[in-house]
């Protein structure tokens, strides 16, 4: 649907072969899925290449600290398990044929990805350089959806690995 997202402060850029999209925005989830099940949480943006499908969930806490008292790899893990479940709805319920078409496509895909593309606040300090540490969120991540993707994983802009096409400003 998209080359180039806006996350908040953060500009996604996706190459012009692939498809991408704010999935929380989709016409589908905000009036028809959302409400479903007393309330359904969903990833920021769905990427579609070649290979597979990624879901992205993006956090950007360089201007505002973490306030959840959720774990924030449970967070993922959740928004991961509605997003899914409403592709599913969404490929045959969605009034849009875009989103409708969207679903089917990323459903059609073997593989998914989880991404949680995390920014943090410079920090100073050598003994505690992250406000949330990487490696016990993607533990938790690891825990939470082996069964959809056993290598999920935690990136900020310097560090997109190369199988992640696309790139991330701001």
């Amino acid at each position: 649907m998209n080359n180039r997202i806006i996350e908040g402060r953060l500009a996604f850029t996706f190459p012009e072969n692939c498809q991408s999209s704010k999935y929380d925005e989709w016409s589908f989830y905000r009036n028809q899925f959302n409400s479903a099940f007393g309330g359904t949480k969903a990833i920021d943006i769905v990427h579609i290449d070649n290979q597979q499908t990624w879901l992205i969930e993006v956090k950007d806490y360089r201007h505002n600290a973490r306030t959840k008292p959720i774990d924030l790899g449970e967070e993922v893990a959740l928004k991961v398990r509605d997003t899914l479940t409403g592709l599913i709805a969404a490929k045959c319920y969605a009034n849009s044929a875009d989103e409708k078409q969207f679903a089917r496509n990323a459903l059609r895909k073997n593989t998914l990805r989880v991404v949680l593309h995390l920014e943090q606040p410079k920090k100073h300090s050598r003994l505690f350089p992250n406000a949330i540490e990487p490696a016990n969120v993607l533990l938790k991540l690891r825990q939470w959806l082996k069964v959809v993707d056993a290598h999920p994983v935690v990136v900020d802009q310097n560090t997109l690995r190369p199988d992640m096409n696309w790139t991330v400003e701001g």
